[in-house]
């Protein structure tokens, strides 16, 4: 069965574009556009739809807005931005969306965003071994944050912790969160080894916990040391791990 799709671009040409790339894709089929937020608005609670590709910056209500209103209907669609703008990926994973491609893409990355999209695209990494790993931190010891047209290299030592964004990653800093396009599982493998896997979806730098706290069941809540006294969720499975590495 097909997965049923809207185009929502207030720009003609950007929509002529949509469809012609989905046109590549056997199991997508474009059934309904909108030129604006409100036209959306519209069309979305007037049919189920499955996949919604969709601007950020339009008359009538931004991308954003649109995707907020509709996350909490009964058939909420999977939200695919597609836009000009770089800046707003973290507030696009906010409202649940499953990826967020920057124009101008090719067919190959749209496919990448549509096998996500259709198959669940999980919040989380899989559940990883609590046993020791043999790290391959990266030898710069900096990961690198797309922020517009510029690249930043964030120092890991700056890091508190990282999560699971839907096969990205959240970079909590002190002052400030960030999207990096690296996965958790491959976080791991590029951050040095005072990096701990605390749970499937968190990543936590041992060098900024200020306390340990008991949780329910053998669980365990981390503080981290930054001005918010940030709090992480140590699982039991892993909690054990991190108690024998501590020597407690």
């Amino acid at each position: 069965m097909r997965a049923h799709c809207l185009i929502v671009d207030d720009e003609a040409p950007a929509r002529e574009e949509l469809r012609y790339l989905l046109g590549t894709f056997d199991h997508v089929q474009v059934v309904g556009e909108a030129t604006n937020g409100e036209e959306a608005l519209v069309l979305l609670r007037s049919l189920d739809y499955d996949l919604v590709l969709l601007d950020i910056k339009m008359p009538g209500g931004t991308g954003l807005e649109v995707a907020k209103a509709v996350r909490d209907s009964p058939h909420a669609p999977k939200v695919i931005f597609t836009t000009a703008y770089p800046d707003y990926a973290v507030d696009a994973f906010d409202v649940d969306a499953v990826d967020y491609l920057v124009k101008p893409f090719d067919a190959e990355r749209l496919g990448r965003a549509l096998d996500r999209a259709l198959s669940g695209g999980a919040d989380e990494e899989a559940e990883p071994s609590p046993r020791p790993r043999a790290p391959v931190p990266d030898p710069l010891g900096r990961i690198p944050v797309q922020q517009g047209d510029r690249t930043v290299l964030v120092d890991e030592s700056a890091i508190l912790y990282a999560s699971a964004a839907r096969g990205y990653s959240y970079l909590q800093l002190a002052g400030e969160r960030v999207l990096v396009s690296l996965s958790l599982n491959e976080l791991e493998r590029r951050l040095g080894g005072h990096f701990f896997r605390t749970h499937r979806s968190y990543l936590v730098n041992l060098n900024h916990v200020r306390e340990l706290r008991p949780d329910f069941n053998g669980a365990l809540v981390l503080v981290m040391d930054d001005r918010r006294r940030s709090r992480v969720e140590v699982s039991r499975r892993h909690a054990r791990e991190l108690r024998r590495l501590l020597g407690l």
